[in-house]
């Protein structure tokens, strides 16, 4: 599977060849309804996420740390929020 970050998006040209879509005008906008009440079935399929852990292992919680903090673990690249989540396990198994 292809990189997505080296794959050239569309430009305006190439999305104006191939638009037979045209401009929207404000009676368009007026006339225009909210998805969910013109596909209530698929709207409501939509909203219904992943649901609930059968077995729910972490918690949810609100910390703050310092800006050096989250940069040093962001700089690491992706998961840096289970690094954290390690981390802390690790220092907390030494006391």
């Amino acid at each position: 599977m292809p990189n997505a970050k080296n794959k050239k998006g569309y430009n305006g040209r190439d999305l104006r060849e191939v638009s037979d879509n045209p401009e929207w005008t404000k009676e368009d906008f007026a006339r225009a309804k909210p998805f969910a009440e013109v596909f209530p079935a698929l709207a409501a399929s939509i909203r219904k996420g992943r649901g609930p852990n059968k077995a729910p292992t972490k918690k949810l919680v609100s910390l703050r740390l310092s800006g050096q903090v989250i940069e040093a673990y962001k700089a690491g690249g992706p998961g840096w929020q289970s690094r954290i989540d390690a981390d802390l396990r690790r220092i907390n198994k030494t006391k």
